[in-house]
């Protein structure tokens, strides 16, 4: 099972520090080595969320997730979005942008620190969004009971969570963005800039998660037509399958994991420039991280590690939610990938152990009271 799920990440590691090793020696390979680490440490909320989204999708879709989703992963993001941000920030072809990254790695990377601010408010809102919409609603488990249950019943206000997420992005903006750190030590204005990325990555949640969220209910309502018939299928002795979501709904939630995705590998890809600015070996060692991240996401969802450690998802919003918080405050002020990887480890890593205690409650109780265990074991 680990073999066929992570076959194909060993194999592109094998090949990925190869090819490090022929293109720069042992430096170059340890230099992809510690970008790979960095790559899944920083994912691994990823992986989860993708997970409980996944899951939803029918095989097919979760094929063309694992397939082209992972050319748009580890060559879009990993090794175009650089290029893309040197040639729009400095007003640069693509061709001329690939030139500068190859041959003027130094001033590649001042473009792409110089752009920073940009990336750091359209995927800070985009996270924080996502941990917002999670938290505001009303969940049957919960792991922060303390916390949950009143954020639940504030969630019932309408738009909340846009509204919020416009004020962070204001304050972002006038106290972040007006010193937003440059390269060299600098600091420059950019609170205009900040305003409209993040308004940007606001807007990209908006319609992608409507969008999914619109063809899944539409085909919710098909499921419901049928209930009837699948009940009379069970009558008579047939098994009565899930339907997974498919065509339009799982195209847009194919989409909307793309973003996700592409979110989540904002800080990576930055992160990567603290390590080097070799493109080639940021390529190479981000691409092997993700291929690990999507491997992992097909792990969780065909062992059913979601369904079996309840309070993995909270942990992974959480995670998610520091983040985006993260990625506004880079804005102005630089923050240790190591840190924000660990952040990220721990809140997972609580939530994976508050599971385990509420399954062995659960055990000792003979499969009890649901809603007790699950307070007594939140932390």
């Amino acid at each position: 099972m680990v073999l066929k799920t992570f076959g194909w990440s060993f194999a592109v590691t094998a090949l990925g520090l190869v090819a490090a090793v022929f293109y720069g020696g042992w430096t170059a390979f340890g230099v992809v080595a510690i970008l790979s680490v960095l790559e899944i440490s920083l994912s691994f909320d990823n992986a989860v969320v993708n997970a409980g989204i996944l899951k939803k999708m029918n095989a097919f879709w979760q094929k063309i997730f694992l397939t082209i989703g992972i050319l748009i992963a580890v060559f879009g993001m990993r090794l175009i979005f650089p290029v893309v941000i040197v040639a729009v920030s400095a007003s640069l072809g693509p061709i001329e942008a690939v030139d500068l990254a190859l041959t003027d790695k130094d001033r590649y990377q001042e473009l792409v620190t110089d752009a920073h601010p940009s990336i750091a408010a359209f995927g800070g809102m985009f996270l924080l969004m996502i941990f917002l919409d999670f938290i505001f609603e009303d969940r049957d488990i919960k792991w922060l009971g303390w916390l949950e249950r009143p954020l639940a019943k504030l969630g019932k206000v309408d738009m909340l969570s846009v509204c919020i997420a416009l004020v962070v992005l204001l304050f972002s903006a006038i106290t972040f963005g007006a010193h937003a750190h440059q390269h060299g030590g600098t600091h420059a204005d950019k609170a205009e800039t900040v305003l409209l990325s993040g308004i940007a990555g606001l807007i990209t949640y908006l319609v992608v998660g409507g969008l999914s969220s619109f063809f899944e209910e539409k085909l919710e309502e098909e499921e419901e037509r049928e209930h009837e018939a699948e009940e009379k299928a069970e009558r008579e002795g047939k098994p009565k399958s899930a339907v997974k979501l498919a065509g339009k709904a799982a195209f847009f939630m194919f989409l909307y994991l793309e973003v996700l995705d592409a979110s989540f590998s904002f800080d990576g890809v930055i992160g990567a420039f603290a390590i080097t600015n070799d493109i080639v070996l940021m390529a190479l060692g981000l691409g092997i991280g993700a291929m690990y991240v999507r491997s992992l996401t097909v792990y969780l969802v065909r062992q059913g590690t979601l369904d079996d450690y309840v309070y993995l998802e909270h942990g992974a919003h959480y995670a998610i939610g520091a983040l985006a918080v993260i990625l506004l405050v880079t804005i102005q002020y630089e923050i240790n990938e190591i840190i924000t990887g660990l952040i990220g480890v721990v809140l997972i890593g609580a939530s994976f152990w508050s599971s385990v205690r509420r399954n062995r409650a659960i055990a000792a109780a003979g499969g009890g009271d649901q809603e007790k265990t699950e307070v007594s074991s939140g932390v």
